[in-house]
């Protein structure tokens, strides 16, 4: 198909690439909806997913199901509630929980497409319109993705039960998509397809039109009806029988098997993966024998290309992984074997950062399945060259044109019964709606006009800084209502940003938009524009440097921590969303500091929207940061990473190890003795007797290393009982008795870890052998870790091995490491 010599598909194709603008592609049956998707995902330079109401039509779109993408239950999606009673049930709805990477996919997407529109309800659109705008833009439909929803209205409509329309209809006209309330605020454009491709037939063409859009007058159902055979014999070769029902259709074809004579012979898929039994695209066991009616279910993926979804045959030889089957018109028969279809999930690739495709699951089967008789839902998308329909069921809304137009010409058609005008049924809104879009179709002028908007609207967002001022107002907020939770000054230098990013930022960025309409206005293309694209480098530099120097620079050396924790999960996670608001924003001006393109630009906002790509350096390095009103700072640091490493080996909360304000006063007075110890706020009797030893001596290495002068150490009435040998020193001597490290912690009244800490010491001098405390497969492992990450911390082997060592472990090998260095050294 030439996209180029089709004026409707080079305009949906453009509208598609060149702007931002929401599409409804439609067309009759055969004009070529399915093809342009498949070319648009090998051609289209934005980042896409293809989406489809159902299993079946996922597989052959090469997309997923909208429910599963988007994790949406199969009831009402119902605009507001959270509950919904159906039928006297409460039916729940619950906020699902997105992946890393369905979350970076959602936020990364610039284009969304939607298969089989017309079987998509109005509540399932708004439902994805909720999911976007969760992950993306609450502001705007759909998060601010494009949709290109392709389906034809008078094919198939959507499955909505009495019982979920009764709940529904509150909020929505129709079940159609275009009721979608979330729709209904965006002004989309309709492209009708007008050129068909499956019929070369000019008078059934006309035929089907005139079903199509409910022009029926007698001339029709005349002709139409001269296609009906009353006694046509239905064994006929070659003919499929198309029937409203799944049971009927299976009733047919289980009977015409069951009448051949010879054995049934069995085929088993093979499936591999995720490949839910839903979407099976034929039988899990597939009979067969030889004589059997069937249809190709895939297209032949080898290059002789011998059959297609559709084709019609009989089945003239059977064998054990495979069968011949002959096709009417066809000299040779076909050697068919099992073939494979594919679900595919979407992922970020980890090199490239773009969204790719990648294998879920596989079946493997014969592509066939027994045709005798078929349902019309199931035909959507196929094309047969002689078909018998069976009207002896009520159509529902666009059943009868769906079958006939199934069908490549009048000739192949047979009718099993007449059809009357009122078999033809049509939904009036559905009518109304088509004529509307008919009446409007976009053109050229259009297009150019909807290219504009979309530059316009990406460059206004490029200099848009409103998003840091709302998330500042909100830390502001925070600090406001939680001051005495919070360092001093605080406030003030979250107020300084506030005011520095308003006065050098947003007040420059609200003129310099102005210039922006001004200059594009002169020349509507933005890529083209010599004068726009001069003042777009100029100012992304210099809003880059404004967003580094007041913003990032100053984030980096504010101290938030507290002991509250409610408090610190507020004020960081406050923080940490300005922080990833500015790197995001600083990664889009970038890539404009050489020029505004439209794909570099899209590409470079994509990717700074994975999370990966916006990292919290404001948690990090909160440890790093202290305030400028603490004595000895790097002591406070010291004492902050102690604790930190304390809290995580203890299971305890950071704050009942040392207190922030606890360790203001450590580091204001220096105690060097018990003594001294004792009269610090927050070290009650127990904390001394765990923590007390310790702390004492990271205190007096820190006293000795800056020269700061140790009062002469005496021993009255000590809190903490200073034993003639040290405290380490007892506890290995009662190890190297034979006692256990936690018969020694019960003995002493210590913690296990404090007593391992104590032995830990030992090793590092050679007194007890590293093994004789850890196992050889784990000394293996950390040793092996530790080699290749020299300078990690403690915390940062614990996190590499989880649950699979404990600290201690950790300890004894980096003090084993300790004692090999020494004795290298001799």
């Amino acid at each position: 198909m030439d996209t180029y010599n089709n004026p409707q598909l080079k305009l949906a194709y453009d509208f598609v690439q060149y702007t931002g603008k929401n599409i409804f592609l439609t067309g009759k049956a055969g004009t070529g909806k399915t093809t342009f998707l498949h070319n648009l995902k090998k051609h289209s330079p934005k980042r896409m997913v293809v989406v489809a109401p159902t299993g079946v039509a996922a597989i052959n779109a090469a997309g997923v199901t909208i429910h599963s993408f988007f994790q949406l239950s199969f009831g009402p999606q119902i605009p507001g509630y959270e509950t919904a009673e159906i039928q006297g049930q409460e039916k729940k709805f619950q906020v699902k929980r997105f992946s890393k990477e369905k979350r970076n996919i959602i936020r990364s997407l610039d284009l969304l497409v939607i298969d089989e529109i017309s079987m998509v309800r109005a509540d399932l659109l708004d439902g994805i319109d909720s999911t976007l705008r969760r992950f993306r833009n609450r502001n705007i439909p759909f998060g601010g993705v494009q949709l290109l929803m392709i389906g034809d209205l008078q094919q198939l409509a959507p499955v909505v039960k009495e019982a979920e329309w009764s709940l529904l209809r509150k909020h929505y006209d129709t079940q159609f998509f275009f009721s979608s309330n979330a729709l209904k605020q965006t002004q989309y454009v309709t492209i009708e397809l007008k050129h068909v491709y499956r019929q070369k037939d000019e008078y059934f063409i006309g035929l089907l039109n005139k079903i199509r859009d409910n022009k029926i007058d007698g001339d029709v159902i005349e002709k139409l009806n001269a296609r009906y055979k009353k006694d046509f014999d239905t064994d006929n070769t070659g003919y499929i029988i198309l029937t409203t029902h799944n049971e009927k259709a299976r009733r047919i074809n289980d009977s015409r098997l069951r009448n051949l004579p010879g054995k049934i012979q069995t085929y088993e898929a093979e499936v591999d993966g995720l490949f839910p039994e839903y979407i099976y695209p034929t039988d899990f066991e597939l009979e067969l024998k030889k004589g059997a009616q069937v249809m190709f279910v895939k297209n032949d993926p080898n290059p002789a290309k011998e059959y297609f979804n559709g084709k019609i045959g009989t089945i003239t030889k059977v064998f054990d992984d495979g069968v011949k089957v002959k096709c009417e018109g066809d000299e040779d028969t076909i050697n068919v074997l099992p073939v494979e279809w594919q679900k595919m999930k979407y992922v970020i690739d980890d090199e490239t950062k773009e969204i790719r495709e990648t294998v879920e699951g596989t079946f493997k089967q014969l592509p066939l399945k027994l045709a005798w008789a078929i349902t019309i839902h199931k035909s959507q998308g196929l094309t047969f060259k002689k078909a018998i329909i069976d009207a002896e069921a009520a159509f529902a809304h666009g059943q009868v044109y769906v079958a006939l137009s199934r069908l490549q010409s009048l000739e192949g058609l047979v009718l099993s019964s007449q059809i009357s005008k009122y078999s033809v049924k049509h939904d009036r809104t559905v009518e109304s709606f088509t004529k509307y879009y008919e009446d409007n179709q976009p053109d050229g002028k259009k297009l150019e006009a909807s290219k504009k908007d979309y530059q316009q609207t990406l460059l206004t967002d490029l200099f848009d800084f409103n998003t840091l001022q709302k998330n500042l107002y909100y830390i502001i907020k925070v600090v406001n209502e939680n001051l005495s939770s919070l360092p001093t000054g605080i406030r003030e230098q979250f107020l300084e940003i506030s005011n520095n990013i308003r006065d050098k930022i947003a007040d420059v960025a609200e003129k310099f938009r102005k210039q922006l309409i001004y200059l594009h206005s002169q020349k509507s293309d933005a890529e083209k524009n010599e004068d726009l694209q001069d003042r777009i480098k100029k100012a992304s530099v210099y809003f880059a440097e404004q967003v580094k120097k007041t913003l990032q620079d100053k984030l980096d050396n504010i101290n938030t921590e507290t002991d509250n924790k409610a408090v610190s999960k507020s004020i960081t996670g406050a923080v940490d969303r300005l922080q990833t608001e500015a790197i995001f924003k600083l990664a889009c001006l970038n890539a404009c500091k050489n020029g505004f393109v439209v794909k570099e630009y899209l590409n470079a906002r994509a990717k700074a929207s994975l999370e990966e790509q916006a990292p919290k350096p404001v948690r990090k390095k909160v440890a790093e940061i202290v305030s400028s009103d603490i004595e000895h700072p790097e002591l406070y640091k010291l004492l902050k990473a102690w604790r930190d490493e304390k809290a995580e080996e203890l299971d305890w909360e950071i704050y009942m190890v040392l207190p922030l304000k606890t360790m203001r006063e450590l580091c204001y007075f220096l105690p060097a003795s018990s003594k001294e110890l004792k009269a610090i706020h927050g070290l009650g009797k127990k904390k001394l007797k765990m923590f007390g030893e310790e702390l004492l001596e990271i205190i007096i290495a820190y006293r000795e290393e800056n020269n700061i002068k140790t009062s002469e150490y005496k021993e009255p009435e000590a809190v903490i009982k200073v034993p003639k040998k040290s405290s380490k020193r007892i506890s290995f001597e009662l190890w190297k008795k034979g006692k256990t490290v936690k018969e020694i912690a019960e003995e002493r009244q210590y913690a296990v870890s404090t007593i391992e800490g104590h032995l830990a010491t030992f090793i590092s001098s050679g007194e007890i052998k590293v093994e004789e405390l850890v196992s050889s497969d784990k000394l293996k492992m950390i040793l092996e870790y530790f080699n290749k990450n020299e300078t990690a911390l403690l915390s940062e082997a614990k996190a590499a091995f989880g649950d699979d060592t404990t600290y201690s472990e950790l300890r004894f090998v980096q003090q084993h490491l300790k004692y090999l260095k020494k004795t290298e050294g001799q």
